[in-house]
């Protein structure tokens, strides 16, 4: 048995608050092109035809978030409906 680090334990909180609100959730999806990795999303929930993408931190650090969802956004090829960021440290959910 191990010890789940602190944004681990953050982003399995957040997915036991959100996983009844949508069709499917996953966690830790690599995105690559061409062998090489162009980022990871935290957790992506699928609700019909479309995808919301959280992005979880540990402190509320949002101006990284909004970074990082751009790049996301502009790799993902599925239809994104909403970015969010959760910080861990406060419980807070923020649409991006």
């Amino acid at each position: 048995m191990f010890r789940l680090n602190k944004h681990d334990r953050y982003l399995k909180d957040l997915h036991d608050k959100i996983k009844d609100r949508y069709d499917s959730v996953s966690t830790n999806i690599m995105i690559k092109k061409k062998k090489r990795s162009l980022g990871e999303i935290d957790l992506l929930a699928k609700k019909g035809d479309t995808f919301d993408l959280y992005e979880v931190k540990c402190s509320f650090r949002i101006t990284k978030a909004r970074k990082q969802a751009r790049s996301l956004r502009k790799h993902f090829d599925l239809p994104i409906n909403n970015i969010y960021f959760y910080c861990g440290a406060t419980s807070s959910l923020v649409l991006l």
